[in-house]
């Protein structure tokens, strides 16, 4: 019998839509070549063969690092089917981050595009057990997985056996002490978010996706969603302004994803009204807050095409959705809003003892369904505060409007959400504290209409130092990568402290907005 009610997962799900579609385009590439759904599955089997002569097996621990590729894509969809434990490492990271995670997740295979030899070569004399570096390609550092690929028959796709509850991905985010923590994912979260996305997400009829975000990270999550609807997805390098509005015009684009600031370059663009948009039918929008202001610009402009989606990795992408006529121009409220919950979870707002608040009062966001992650990585005290009372808690404190829909005024956390990335000051502060003029620093995010809140450092000079918030920023984007690195910078002479002797961030913050 319990062959019977064997749970259909996000790989079955996989397998079944490239079957369906297979003869349909599912995927275009930066240089105008596309791939059908058999396309697709075959280059995914062959990728699992070559993996499985190479010793990469069920359990494995697979981290990838690779600028917008089509291998990226492979090997995310045989790692899902292999039931491979995968973490993918930002393009935009640093050395010392990957160090972190690769030694922390205990990674055993590296897969790296070649454009990365450099990187690879300074994690080498770092981490010793690291088995196999395998690259997308000709390289220095790693065996070329790509000419391995290339020697093997594609076979039928097939998934190992799953319950659900096997953890297949872990992705990294900051935590309070400021060091990373693993998040992890199971087949059963990711499958919820799938019936979400296809349930309660606003589809055009004809799919035709641009992506610009990482497909290691957010984009390759858009992949499974656009073949289920029998769609293709248009891929380009990355995040540039003009590019994306020739896209959009060249390919009839109909969806994209975006992060506020990205929405905020293309409304800004100086030749915007020279490019034919009137296909897009949905910009599905999340990650950071959007100012209401900028958010009634673009209807104006682009028309009632915006679709909000608020989650977090631990309970991935969609807790609640704000749908396109929700969006109410002549409200300023309710475009500040993140939507109302989707029925496939339930939400609450909490008080500090777990009790409900009452409506239009403050409490913490918390979340209870099969979405949710099974927990962090090796850490049993932070999981037991972040689950306390029985539910998730999101560090978002959000007030339930009489309409139903939740606004999120604040954070319980000290997290900064700059351009649709999560930066935590304690990183940044420690990446500060290195320099030799610093001897302290307070970091903090402001509002700001373009990066939804802007990493702002407070710094204190060591006697006798100087330095200019130009050298300071760069030491910051050297060790931490440019999305970390503190956007304005203030020179002050000490730091507001609070009964205890702790820095003051509300103080501090407070000063500068």
């Amino acid at each position: 019998m319990e062959f019977v009610h064997k749970p259909v997962l996000t790989p079955h799900l996989l397998i079944e839509a490239l079957d369906r579609y297979a003869d349909r385009t599912v995927i275009h590439l930066p240089d105008d070549s596309s791939l059908t759904g058999s396309e697709v599955a075959d280059a995914t089997s062959q990728m699992i063969q070559a993996l499985l002569k190479l010793d990469v097996d069920r359990g494995a621990r697979v981290a990838v690092l690779s600028v917008n590729r089509i291998e990226v894509l492979h090997a995310m969809n045989a790692t899902s089917l292999m039931a491979t434990l995968s973490t993918p490492l930002h393009p935009l990271g640093s050395v010392d981050d990957f160090v972190y995670v690769v030694e922390d997740a205990c990674i055993d295979t590296i897969i790296f595009d070649p454009k990365f030899d450099a990187t690879i070569a300074q994690m080498k004399g770092r981490v010793h057990q690291v088995k196999r570096y395998l690259s997308f390609g000709p390289s220095e550092q790693g065996v070329d997985l790509n000419a391995l690929c290339a020697q093997e028959t594609s076979r039928p796709l097939e998934c190992v056996e799953l319950h659900g509850s096997e953890v297949f991905r872990l992705s990294y985010s900051g935590g309070t002490t400021g060091k990373p923590k693993a998040i992890q994912s199971d087949y059963k979260s990711t499958t919820k978010m799938q019936e979400i996305f296809m349930a309660e997400w606003e589809w055009p009829k004809e799919v035709r996706q641009l992506l610009c975000a990482p497909l290691s990270h957010t984009g390759g999550v858009m992949f499974l969603p656009t073949v289920m609807s029998g769609g293709t997805l248009y891929v380009i390098p990355g995040f540039e302004a003009t590019a994306v509005l020739e896209a959009i015009e060249k390919h009839k684009i109909t969806c994209l994803l975006m992060v506020p600031t990205m929405i905020y370059a293309l409304l800004d663009h100086p030749r915007f009204s020279d490019f034919d948009l009137s296909s897009i039918e949905t910009i599905f929008y999340g990650a950071s807050p959007m100012s209401a202001a900028r958010l009634k610009e673009g209807i104006e402009k682009l028309g009632p095409v915006f679709f909000q989606f608020y989650g977090q990795t631990e309970a991935p992408m969609t807790i609640t959705v704000m749908r396109r006529d929700e969006h109410d121009v002549n409200d300023p409220r309710r475009l500040a809003s993140c939507g109302r919950p989707v029925p496939w979870v339930r939400v609450a707002l909490l008080d500090s003892e777990g009790q409900p608040v009452p409506n239009g009062e403050p409490g913490e966001l918390c979340v209870q369904g099969e979405l949710v992650m099974p927990g962090y990585l090796n850490q049993p005290e932070l999981n037991e505060e972040v689950f306390k009372y029985g539910w998730l808690h999101t560090g978002d404190i959000a007030i339930k409007d009489p309409d139903g829909f939740l606004r999120i005024v604040d954070r319980s956390k000290d997290m900064i959400i700059t351009g649709g990335f999560n930066v935590f000051p304690r990183e940044v502060e420690d990446a500060l504290g290195i320099h030799p003029a610093v001897a302290a620093s307070g970091v903090f995010g402001i509002p700001d209409e373009r990066w939804g809140e802007l990493v702002t450092a407070a710094v204190i000079l060591r006697p006798g130092a100087t330095v200019t918030a130009e050298e300071l920023s760069a030491h910051v984007r050297k060790l931490k990568g440019p999305h970390q690195s503190p956007k304005r910078i203030e020179f002050i002479e000490a730091l507001p402290l609070t009964p205890v002797g702790k820095p003051d961030k509300k103080a501090l913050r407070a000063r500068f907005i």
